[in-house]
């Protein structure tokens, strides 16, 4: 979810993008209130980066060569979003197929994205469910982190239910801590744990292909993977694991969002995904 400087065509549109983009350095210093005032991208912006296998309302800036198994094979897509994306206009990306989205909230245990309040309330105004996600912080215990969590996002029915963004910080200044595998499943548990009982529904489990099979995240019991994979289908980065989103995309283009976004699939089909809204969201 920690989003990356991205090379699209050279086009004005992909020039201004690629500007947004480069802000987008986890653990930076909040930005002020104009600095997410911005609007959405341009028809004729995601027209030029239009990208064979993702649907045909998004466009993507990097676009992938996908195979059978393609993004757009799946009928549900949401996307995940922190102030680099600025003020969404949910009503517009629900019009071009936004059926969920994720807003960073937290990370660590001392910062608060100030995106998340306004744009999270904007999609439950839009009707697109919506959750929090939390940035894990390998320099501080998972309770303190916990705590801070639920201290940020309220508690509202019908939300989704929260993500636990595990991934190493490459970019981080104060923490290049890699605790040792069993470390790092014991806090996934203890976090999952905590923030499970405060809302009442557990959190789903983000990860990425070099952090799952580094800390053996296969062996974890008992938890829903959020898995990301831009060059291929989640079954071939992660063999053998069960999922229910997969993260396509980190450099997507959507109507109502102002620059490039990540973009997900729910990995079953509309009847599904109906099914799984009612049994995880927050009651």
């Amino acid at each position: 979810m920690n989003d990356k400087p991205f090379a699209g065509r050279v086009t004005a549109a992909a020039l201004f993008l690629a500007a947004a983009a480069a802000l987008a350095a986890c653990g930076s210093a909040p930005p002020s209130s104009q600095d997410f005032a911005t609007s959405g991208v341009s028809q004729m912006s995601i027209r030029a980066n239009r990208a064979e296998g993702i649907p045909v309302r998004f466009g993507d800036t990097k676009p992938h060569a996908w195979g059978a198994r393609s993004p757009a094979s799946y009928p549900v897509h949401g996307l995940d979003a922190a102030r680099y994306q600025g003020r969404i206009d949910f009503r517009e990306a629900r019009q071009a197929g936004i059926s969920f989205a994720w807003l960073k909230a937290t990370e660590g245990g001392d910062m608060v994205d100030p995106a998340f309040a306004e744009n999270a309330a904007g999609a439950r105004r839009a009707g697109v469910p919506v959750g929090a996600y939390h940035f894990y912080y390998f320099c501080r215990p998972a309770h303190e982190q916990a705590a801070w969590f639920i201290e940020n996002v309220p508690k509202v029915r019908g939300d989704l239910p929260p993500i636990l963004d595990m991934e190493w910080n490459h970019l981080s200044p104060t923490c290049t801590l890699r605790p040792p595998a069993a470390e790092v499943r014991a806090s996934i548990r203890e976090f999952s744990r905590i923030v499970a009982r405060h809302y009442g529904t557990a959190p789903l489990i983000y990860t990425t292909p070099d952090f799952y099979e580094r800390n053996d995240l296969g062996s974890l019991r008992g938890v829903e993977f959020w898995l990301r994979s831009v060059k291929a289908h989640p079954n071939e980065r992660y063999p053998n694991e069960r999922w229910s989103f997969w993260q396509y995309s980190g450099t997507g283009l959507v109507p109502g969002v102002g620059g490039p976004v990540d973009l997900n699939a729910f990995g079953g089909s509309r009847q599904a995904w109906q099914v799984w809204l009612s049994q995880r969201s927050q009651g």
